[in-house]
């Protein structure tokens, strides 16, 4: 089994007094070869640890004496030491097939490994799942999971997939239902294809054969100027209608039987029909909210709690371990998203500007005769992917380069740190390089408010 690398050490943490440093190899724990750090948790988590270090090609092994429960206080270099499960797949609406060339090579890397799914919320298919893998799951309760299940139609699904097992993988979502795993699902609408009586076929199924599934999202199918699918295409207004009344149907039939919505469709739809959001308890705590459902009216309920001077719970990451696992790499929504202190504020006169997509502005719109101060929006059209890509964060760092370029100067400007990933955007450009200074601020409505009575 290949070993762990570490990349950071904690200062004062029980590895660091132990003598382990970054470059440093963890060969095994307890004895034990690890797949990863699920099982590094585990293993690591008694007061008394045994680690095989390799350092400079010589192992030796490492005795830390710590409190029950409390982390070594390392980093390792992947959160899967043995090979990430990827995915084989040929989805037609697949977004990292239609990324540009020239981007961060970890980008393009296509995964279907439930592991993933549980520390960091990617989504599966399952068509990689096998008996063993669901042994584990029940066994060690790794949930919550994430499946994309887009048609309950084995025939629509396996076309989707462009994959025959996925005709029939979505057993294994049955077999951990009925195991009490928390599963959440999700829906990528492509029109002509898993629209109109398809999607309420698939709201059918899931009512029949996945009932004790948590969530369902229903989002809209993403295309950029790099999509090579003759039929992947971008909703018309009709279209979005179509989706968000058949989800609404269905949220009203589930209600009936289950007692929960269960089904939401995302805040792009009701923006792609221009339709109002739903009230926020419609969303039953907003569980996919960083699969954007939800988003705009938890940013709305924080803004106005923020302004009342009320306690505010932000939405996003989950407890558990999709929130924190020791020894994890911070990777999406956990990544560490500024890559230093924002730069004084232009002066305590000075207008605030915030940056944002598209999509993002039509959110936003609507709060600025609340906020405090003299606030305006710089919304930033995606060049870089194109096509109806419009949300804020897949906004790149040359496209909100281009747009503070050509943006007056005096103003305090405004970046939502959901555009980066450890100060970088998706493009690998840094805060940093951008033509005027900006104040990198949290994605949240108190972090916003905060930030404009400064």
């Amino acid at each position: 089994m290949p070993p762990a690398l570490v990349v950071s050490v904690a200062p004062g943490s029980p590895a660091a007094r132990a003598g382990i440093g970054a470059g440093d190899e963890i060969v095994a724990v307890n004895g034990h070869e690890l797949r990863d750090v699920i099982e590094y948790r585990v293993e690591t988590d008694a007061s008394h640890v045994v680690l095989d270090v390799r350092r400079g090609g010589l192992e030796r092994s490492v005795e830390v004496a710590k409190r029950e429960g409390v982390p070594l206080g390392l980093e390792l270099a992947s959160a899967v030491f043995d090979r990430v499960r990827t995915c084989d797949n040929h989805c037609p609406f697949c977004f990292i097939h239609q990324l540009p060339k020239g981007m961060r090579r970890s980008l393009y890397l296509k995964d279907d490994d439930y592991r993933l799914s549980f520390l960091y919320g990617n989504f599966t298919t399952l068509t990689r799942f096998t008996e063993l893998d669901l042994e584990r799951v029940v066994d060690e309760r790794l949930g919550p999971l994430y499946v994309s299940i887009h048609a309950t139609d084995p025939e629509v699904r396996a076309r989707l997939l462009r994959n025959r097992r996925g005709a029939t993988s979505l057993r294994w979502l049955a077999a951990l239902l009925d195991a009490g795993i928390e599963v959440h699902g999700q829906v990528v609408v492509c029109p002509g294809v898993n629209d109109g009586a398809v999607l309420d076929d698939t709201l059918l199924g899931v009512l029949d054969r996945f009932p004790a599934l948590a969530t369902l999202g229903v989002v809209p199918l993403g295309v950029s100027a790099h999509n090579r699918e003759a039929e992947m295409r971008a909703h018309t207004r009709a279209e979005a209608e179509a989706v968000v009344a058949t989800v609404e149907a269905w949220q009203e039939r589930y209600l009936s039987a289950l007692g929960r919505r269960l089904v939401h469709a995302s805040d792009e739809y009701y923006l792609l029909a221009g339709l109002p959001f739903p009230p926020l308890e419609a969303y039953e705590g907003c569980a996919q909210h960083e699969n954007g459902i939800g988003m705009a009216r938890t940013l709305e309920a924080e803004v106005h709690a923020a302004l009342a001077g009320e306690p505010v719970a932000v939405a996003g990451v989950r407890a558990g371990f999709f929130a924190w696992v020791d020894g994890a790499p911070a990777d999406g929504y956990r990544a560490p998203r500024a890559g230093g202190p924002a730069p004084a504020p232009a002066g305590a006169a000075a207008p605030a500007v915030v940056v944002t997509g598209e999509l993002g502005a039509r959110v936003l719109g609507p709060l600025l005769a609340y906020l405090p101060g003299d606030v305006s929006l710089l919304p930033v059209e995606n060049r870089f992917f194109g096509g109806n890509i419009g949300v804020t964060g897949l906004l790149t760092g040359a496209d909100v380069a281009r747009a503070l370029a050509d943006a007056p100067a005096g103003r305090r400007y405004l970046l939502p740190d959901v555009v980066l990933s450890r100060g970088r955007f998706l493009d690998g450009v840094a805060v940093e390089d951008l033509p005027r200074p900006v104040e990198v601020v949290a994605t949240d409505g108190a972090a916003l408010v905060a930030a404009l009575r400064r």
